[in-house]
Parts: structure tokens; C-alpha cells; sequence
């Protein structure tokens, strides 16, 4: 038993102390060129589905009507768009392509956040994401704004012609 316990307080320090040198002699990525860590990307998205919880399933206040979608794409091109881009790809500005992780494109039908739930959408934007530069926005818009720019990429696929004109 005296060995065993013995074995295992060994395996722990090693195990820390192998930490600590990954950390400290340049082998841990920490630029934003770096391939993620090994169950990194895992733990994260599972920490934020635990961390959005209910919330995910909290319905906006307010209808998803042209008047809301213009509103949210003002707060867009005004909040969101120097990071995510406008309705493509290709209108990312050099914020958004420098960072890591990339920050989706939200606007493009299939394949940013309009799938995801409104109430989960409007969690990131007021909370903000730990370690993605996606910034908290409680204080900086106010609830109304935060719920019509939710709306909106909620609905990037489906936009009435008035809002996706003032995204141009």
C-alpha cells in the first residue's frame, strides 16, 4: 500500500511539473496561429452549453418584424460586424481574420448561429465567451438592442429585402 500511494503522489508532481514546463518553455500555442490543445475545444463547448443552461431556451420579448431586423442590423453594423463580417465571408475586416478562434460568420445562412436558439445568442451577447474575444455587451447595448441583433442572426437566412439592403 506504502508503494502505492507512494507511486501516485510521484505520477501527480510529474504530471504538474510536465504542465508547468509545456507552459513555460514555449510549448503551449498561445498565438492565434496555434492549432488547439487536445480536448480543447471539448471542454470549451461543453463548459458554454453548461454555462447557457436554460437560458438557451428563453424566447425574445420582441417580435422578429422588419422594424426589430432593421434595428438589429444597425447594432450589427455598428457591434458585431468588424469581427463576424457583414453577409459573407469575404467581408471580414482585419480584426476578425487575426483572431483565434475565428469568429463565425453570423450572417451567412447555415452556417453562423441561425440555428441556435434566440435566447442562447442573446446569453453570448450580453455575457460575452471567455478566451474567443467575443466580448460581453450587458452595459454597452441595452436589452432591446441585444434581443433585435439576436433576432437577426437568428434570422440571416430569412431577411426581409429592407434589412438585407442596409447590410450592403
Amino acid at each position: 500500500m506504502k508503494k502505492f500511494l507512494w507511486g501516485l503522489v510521484v505520477g501527480v508532481v510529474a504530471i504538474l511539473v510536465g504542465g508547468v514546463l509545456f507552459m513555460t518553455q514555449g510549448g503551449m500555442p498561445v498565438s492565434t496561429r496555434g492549432n488547439p490543445l487536445p480536448l480543447e475545444r471539448f471542454l470549451a463547448e461543453r463548459a458554454l452549453h453548461a454555462a447557457v443552461g436554460k437560458e438557451a431556451n428563453r424566447t425574445s420579448p420582441l417580435p422578429a418584424d422588419e422594424a426589430n431586423l432593421l434595428s438589429g442590423a444597425k447594432v450589427y453594423q455598428n457591434n458585431c460586424a468588424v469581427c463576424h463580417g457583414l453577409l459573407d465571408e469575404s467581408q471580414r475586416s482585419p480584426i476578425g481574420l487575426g483572431m483565434y478562434p475565428p469568429p463565425p460568420a453570423l450572417l451567412e445562412p447555415k452556417k453562423g448561429v441561425t440555428d441556435d436558439p434566440v435566447g442562447e445568442t442573446f446569453w453570448k451577447v450580453k455575457n460575452g465567451i471567455r478566451l474567443t474575444g467575443m466580448p460581453r455587451f450587458e452595459g454597452a447595448l441595452n436589452e432591446e438592442e441585444m434581443w433585435q441583433v439576436s433576432l437577426l442572426v437568428q434570422r440571416a437566412g430569412d431577411l426581409p429585402p429592407a434589412v438585407l439592403r442596409a447590410l450592403k
